[in-house]
């Protein structure tokens, strides 16, 4: 087994790498002056099973094409088997038309992996569940709700009886109701929101009883943190006597860690290090990573040794 670091979060590839008692594989990626992305893998690889870690994350382009260009070279060198870790996939936002002659992104980077020549793909917490088709190799999609299971035990001390989880709009329903049922089937609630644009949602009404409730919100993807903060604001006024955020995917763009920094209403925000946080957000004392590298360790452990991994599903 051979374990291929891409340029994303080499933090989290090196611990995905400690967990298995392994070393990355030496590889060289960069980029030329001109924006064009090299890649030169550094020692044998015919007949192995490699598995390329690397996150879509900002900026975005280049990391996909590290990405691509990676398994290209690993499929010129004779690898046996290539996957992609993919902890964050990008782009899985854009999963349907959403309008007149718009595109269906997810499908086209799918379509663009699989023809790099990757075998399979493990990822995380797809935004949608579906994108899984998308893909015509397996394609695994493990969850983060296990890690923050484990830290939210920590942080309440195991006292969860006015813990209330939250969904932050009517799709995330099933993913905060997998939170609660793991937090001793904790109540749910749900937070009914209109979204104007990109970055813009405005709360509409908040369904389900939060009065005098430790509120939890758990999500897959905080971007600009305007939807956390709005979101935090009106189950405040609805009575809730705290709020908290779990979030698997921490984009965090356009200063996003300032403006949790600057909500009254959310106290604490959990993210996974799925991707690696820019310095400001890492300090934020607001926010605070959970690792899911033991989680991915084992995945890898599992596919490289020809076992079942469905037990990391539940």
């Amino acid at each position: 087994m051979k374990l291929i670091a891409g340029n994303s979060n080499r933090r989290l590839s090196e611990a995905i790498a400690k967990r298995l008692a392994a070393s990355l594989a030496h590889a060289e990626i960069r980029t030329f002056k001109d924006g064009e992305v090299f890649v030169e893998i550094q020692e044998n690889v015919r007949g192995e099973d490699v598995f390329v870690i690397q996150s879509t994350s900002n900026p975005a382009n280049n990391h996909l094409m590290e990405l691509l260009i990676a398994i290209d070279a690993l499929t010129r060198a004779s690898a046996s088997r290539i996957t992609a870790v993919i902890p964050y996939f990008g782009y899985a936002r854009q999963d349907r038309k959403a309008g007149p002659r718009t595109p269906i992104s997810a499908k086209l980077v799918a379509n663009l992996i699989t023809t790099a020549g990757a075998d399979r793909v493990l990822t995380v917490d797809l935004h949608a569940g579906q994108i899984q088709g998308f893909f015509d190799i397996p394609t695994d999609n493990l969850y983060a709700v296990k890690e923050f299971e484990k830290r939210l035990r920590e942080i309440h001390n195991g006292d969860l009886g006015d813990v209330t989880v939250v969904s932050p709009d009517v799709g995330g329903v099933v993913r905060a109701r997998a939170l609660a049922k793991r937090l001793k089937d904790r109540p749910l609630a749900i937070v009914d929101k209109r979204r104007e644009g990109p970055g813009q949602s405005e709360v509409m009404n908040i369904i389900g009883d939060v009065a005098g409730r430790d509120c939890i919100i758990f999500d897959d993807i905080a971007d600009s943190g305007g939807t956390l903060c709005n979101a935090a604001e009106a189950l405040i006024d609805k009575g809730a006597k705290s709020v908290a955020a779990c979030v698997t995917h921490g984009v965090l763009s356009d200063r996003a860690e300032n403006r949790i920094m600057k909500s009254d209403a959310l106290t604490r925000l959990l993210i996974s290090d799925s991707i690696e946080a820019r310095p400001e957000v890492a300090d934020c004392p607001k926010i605070e990573q959970v690792s899911i590298a033991t989680l991915l360790a084992e995945a890898i452990r599992r596919i490289a040794n020809e076992e079942s991994v469905s037990s990391l599903f539940d």
